[in-house]
Order: structure tokens, then C-alpha cells, then sequence
């Protein structure tokens, strides 16, 4: 999969999916498709102010869901002995996340909250943040995107329990359907220690909280 980022960096042909290979169509095809869009919403995509759109909605999709070309357990697989005697949760709170609900392709936003408990492995910080950005650059229910961060970390780090929080706001429930702002959708998925010991998960939660 890095190998196509790397040859592809503009220009993405194919991309992974849990589905096997899916083959990309052409930027052409990519900004003929937003024209068709354009006409459908009842505009002329030739119009001075709508000549660049297909061009700019192209762009943004390829950094909308640049996910699907990173591998979230390689990102993890630099990993560090603990050999200080650490032995207690590592978290990071408050990890922004803006994704794109793939029911109606509209966006969410909203925070993620992961820790993990290591076992004598630790890795950057930064990487645990970068899963989540991965995940979150895919076309993406919640309830799925907290699995995946979650497996990710199970998988490459093998701690003792991993735990993932997200809160968001859909903006396919405020913009459109029911209509309603400004509702928090909050999905949880807890593996390991974080599972079985409830104190341990009363915690993790607390340490969510705190800043209430």
C-alpha cells in the first residue's frame, strides 16, 4: 500500500479496502463526476464561479480520505522498550478528529480519547494520534471507526488492554433528516484489563472527564 502512495502522491489508481482491491477511476473521470453533481443540484458546473469547483472538490477529497493509502499497524510497529519500571496507563485526551459519515458522505467532528496499559512495550505518542487520523480520513460510521483504533493498537502493541472514546457531533443528523444540533454520538470499545477490570475502566473514563 505505501508503495502505490509513494508511485501516486496525485494521482491514485488503486487503494485497499477490508474488501480487497478497489481500482480508482481517473482524475478526469473524478471531476466529470462533480460536474454531473453540479448539473443534478441544479447549476451550471461552465459558469465562471463553478469552472475551478471539480478541480478544488477533487483536492479535497484526496486529503478528505488520504486514510486509505497509510497502513495504521506499520505506523506502530517502532516501538520502545519500558525498561523504567512504568507500569500504569498511557492516554491521550482530546485528539481532534474530523471524518465523513459514508452513509451520506457529510462530515463529523469530533474528539477521540485512546489509551493503552503496555507491557513493557511503549511507542510514541504521536503514533497513537496518528492512527486515529488515519481512521478518521476513510469514509467511516463511528461505531466502527473505535473498533478499528482499537484493533490497530491491540494488534501492533499487544498491551495488556487498550480502550478507545469517541465523542462527535453528525452532521447528517444536524444538517439534514432530523434536523437536531449539536447532538454528541459517544461510542466506546474497551479490550483486556480496560474490559475486565471495571476499576481500571471507571478510571480511564475519569481521566476523560476531567476537564468537565
Amino acid at each position: 500500500m505505501d508503495a502505490i502512495a509513494k508511485k501516486l502522491p496525485k494521482e491514485k489508481t488503486e487503494t485497499a479496502t477490508s474488501g480487497g482491491k478497489i481500482v480508482r477511476p481517473s482524475r478526469e473521470e473524478a471531476e466529470e463526476a462533480v460536474r454531473t453533481l453540479i448539473r443534478w443540484a441544479g447549476d451550471d458546473p461552465s459558469r465562471n464561479g463553478l469552472l475551478d469547483t471539480p478541480k478544488r472538490v477533487v483536492n479535497a477529497y484526496n486529503d478528505f480520505f488520504k486514510g486509505y493509502d497509510q497502513d495504521p499497524v506499520k505506523v506502530l510497529s517502532r516501538i520502545f522498550d519500558e525498561d523504567s519500571g512504568y507500569d500504569d496507563i498511557v492516554m491521550l485526551r482530546d485528539i481532534d478528529i474530523n471524518s465523513h459519515c459514508e452513509h451520506h458522505m457529510i462530515p463529523f467532528l469530533g474528539k477521540a480519547h485512546v489509551a493503552y496499559f503496555p507491557t513493557g512495550k511503549v511507542v510514541g505518542i504521536s503514533k497513537l494520534a496518528r492512527v486515529v487520523e488515519i481512521y478518521a480520513r476513510r469514509l467511516q460510521t463511528q461505531e466502527t471507526m473505535t473498533a478499528q483504533i482499537t484493533g490497530a493498537i491491540d494488534e501492533a502493541l499487544k498491551p495488556k488492554g487498550v480502550a478507545v472514546m469517541i465523542e462527535a457531533v453528525h452532521q447528517c443528523m444536524s444538517l439534514r433528516g432530523v434536523q437536531k444540533p449539536n447532538v454528541s454520538t459517544i461510542t466506546t470499545k474497551f479490550t483486556g484489563v480496560f474490559k475486565t477490570d471495571q476499576n481500571l475502566q471507571s478510571r480511564f473514563i475519569d481521566l476523560v472527564r476531567d476537564d468537565d
